[in-house]
């Protein structure tokens, strides 16, 4: 059942998916990033805001390449250089 899967991908995404997070002077906000989801951006006055709004903006982005057939990128953690 597609409801069901996408339930399934929704909750993973949500809870695993790495974020950039920084503030943007020339936006006069936080933007937040998702690298595995090409093109997944969001913006909030507010760095809560902003998680809040990547959140939701993740969610259609699952919906949205579900609709269209195509490939939901698995999350992966991200390594930092010291």
């Amino acid at each position: 059942m597609l409801h069901d899967y996408l339930f399934n991908d929704l909750y993973y995404m949500e809870m695993q998916m790495s974020m950039i997070i920084y503030w943007s002077k020339e936006d006069n906000a936080f933007i937040v990033e998702v690298p595995a989801l090409p093109g997944c951006m969001a913006e909030g006055g507010t760095y809560e805001e902003a998680v809040m709004n990547a959140q939701r903006v993740i969610e259609e982005w699952v919906e949205t390449a579900h609709s269209l057939g195509r490939p939901v990128p698995k999350p992966q953690g991200m390594l930092m250089n010291e």
